[in-house]
């Protein structure tokens, strides 16, 4: 009865974890890594071939992009998810293959040139086809039993559609305990879906920690929010671009539009024009209506039983063909765009960027975390120029972030779920974050609330059964050029100066009904140091 962590350790993608027990070997999710990779993940520890089955949480990529790989090694096993989970991942787990192999493509053409040896893709679209037949629909709530000894459920996480956390109970040799995957821990009051489901009793939890060491803040008012931009970029004659990704996040803004549409919140622009502009997009948003009853929110489901969809309107209109896509841009008429990649380094985003980038009338607008490296990244940081297709595009459109929309839980959200428990598990694992975070996270669970936590390597194995870890790795860090070197001390010594601020909100607490003469004091030291260190003013 043993875990081996293997992905999302000390890093926020690439989620992945082994275990063998009553007999079996499975995984829970099979994620890719996605972005800046710092520590060396072990390899599962036995061939794919071996594996019983699959569990999975959810349908991102960090999450399941993995299995087409798995299953081009020999795993022909079941994945089981929910119901929800394997539709959106019969799209994904395609369009993935489908990156993949235009990647190889591109690569081979550019290495053939200069007499390189052949790129070979991550998985090819059979692979892709292959392993979404062997997905296997599960309710929420209702237990399912993968192999005798084991029996498990999936828990409503609120982060997307159809994501879960998984409850895996093991009896073997008599011995039985349970432990507890959050996947993603959604954020509350999310438009559409549901919000988390909190779990009562675990021996053991692993816990992500995504947002471990921040708030989201209190929630803006969304629909004003982007009722203005569309107001005023309209009233210049412009357009609103809005990259956004295909699944989940684009289905919250058409959720926002039809109430600022039925509302009636931009004024002499009637019946404007909203272009969606992304084929995986559309695919996931059909996804989306069809599992209205099992995933929706009470609010969402009262629309629907007043004859409204909540996430359609006049004046929607869906592009699929490159014809459709390119017709957009010939449309005179003010109107919004939302399309795909959200962070827009690929995808048809870049010729919508290429035609409203340059116009001082239009909007870009960002609903979502833009990774360094991106250009959205550069955008949202101040760019004056970025390159599209080769070619130098200025900047003069205004751009605009909309703040607070995130899926998953802030660090309050985070405590709330763990804090749910009606006793205290025996241990509590954190993992998916980053480097920081996941040590930040993990002491605050400590020091604050008493809980006994650990935040594991890749390659560290932990029994089950007796409490004890069999090995405790070590993190094996991947070198980088000196420039990237160079920024992480720096990084390091931000991130060592938050720790202690952490500390310092310890400490005060500790202080709680100390004699007033004693916190006097310590208000007007506090006080003189965020005084002497106040940046405010540079």
């Amino acid at each position: 009865m043993k875990i081996t962590f293997i992905g999302a350790t000390h890093e926020v993608t690439g989620s992945c974890y082994y275990l063998e027990a009553a007999g079996k070997k499975f995984l829970v999710d099979c994620g890719m890594e996605q972005g800046p990779n710092y520590y060396e993940n072990k390899d599962i520890p036995v061939p794919a071939g071996d594996l019983d089955f699959v569990l999975l949480t959810h349908a991102h990529m960090d999450h399941s992009g993995n299995l087409p790989a798995l299953y081009a090694k020999g795993f022909k096993g079941p994945i089981y998810a929910t119901e929800a989970t394997c539709n959106l991942c019969d799209i994904m787990l395609r369009d993935s293959a489908h990156i993949q192999m235009f990647e190889a493509e591109w690569r081979n053409r550019k290495a053939k040139r200069q007499g390189k040896p052949e790129f070979v893709p991550a998985y090819t679209m059979e692979d892709a086809l292959g392993v979404i037949h062997n997905f296997v629909g599960c309710p929420y709530e209702t237990g399912i039993i993968p192999g005798e000894g084991i029996r498990v459920r999936f828990i409503d996480a609120g982060h997307l559609l159809g994501s879960s956390s998984i409850e895996v109970n093991i009896c073997e040799d008599g011995v039985e305990k349970t432990i507890v995957f959050s996947g993603d821990i959604g954020n509350t009051n999310q438009p559409l879906i549901k919000d988390p489901v909190y779990l009562k009793k675990a021996d053991y939890v692993v816990m992500e920690s995504t947002y471990g060491d921040r708030s989201h803040g209190e929630r803006p008012d969304y629909e004003r929010l982007l009722a203005d931009i569309i107001q005023e970029t309209f009233d210049r004659g412009g357009n609103v671009v809005i990259p956004s990704f295909a699944v989940g996040r684009t289905q919250e803004m058409l959720y926002f539009i039809r109430q600022i549409k039925a509302e009636g919140l931009v004024h002499g622009h009637d019946n404007f024009k909203v272009f969606v502009d992304s084929p995986l997009a559309i695919e996931a948003t059909t996804i989306f209506g069809n599992h209205k009853y099992d995933c929706f929110d009470e609010e969402a489901l009262e629309l629907i039983r007043k004859g409204i969809n909540p996430i359609s309107f006049p004046g929607l209109k869906i592009s699929v063909t490159s014809e459709d896509s390119r017709a957009i841009n010939f449309d005179g008429e003010p109107k919004v765009i939302i399309s795909a990649s959200g962070m827009c380094d690929a995808g048809r985003i870049k010729h919508h960027l290429k035609h409203n980038l340059w116009r001082e009338d239009s909007t870009i607008l960002f609903v979502g975390y833009q990774a360094v490296g991106t250009a959205g990244r550069a955008l949202i940081e101040g760019a004056q120029e970025i390159k599209l297709f080769g070619e130098p595009v200025h900047v003069a459109a205004k751009i605009c972030r909309m703040p607070g929309i995130s899926g998953h839980a802030d660090v309050n959200g985070l405590i709330d779920w763990i804090r749910a428990f009606e006793e205290k598990p025996k241990k509590v694992f954190v993992t998916h974050g980053e480097d920081s975070v996941t040590e930040l996270f993990a002491s605050r669970l400590h020091d604050e609330l008493g809980y006994n936590t650990y935040a594991p390597f890749s390659g560290t194995e932990f029994d089950l059964a007796t409490g004890e870890f069999v090995y405790e790795a070590e993190g094996i860090k991947i070198q980088k050029p000196s420039a990237v070197r160079k920024a992480s001390k720096a990084a390091r010594a931000y991130e060592k100066l938050l720790a202690l601020g952490h500390r310092l909100l310890s400490v005060i607490r500790k202080n709680e009904g100390c004699p007033n003469k004693d916190l006097e004091k310590f208000s007007r030291e506090v006080q003189s140091l965020c005084d002497k260190w106040d940046r405010n003013d540079i």
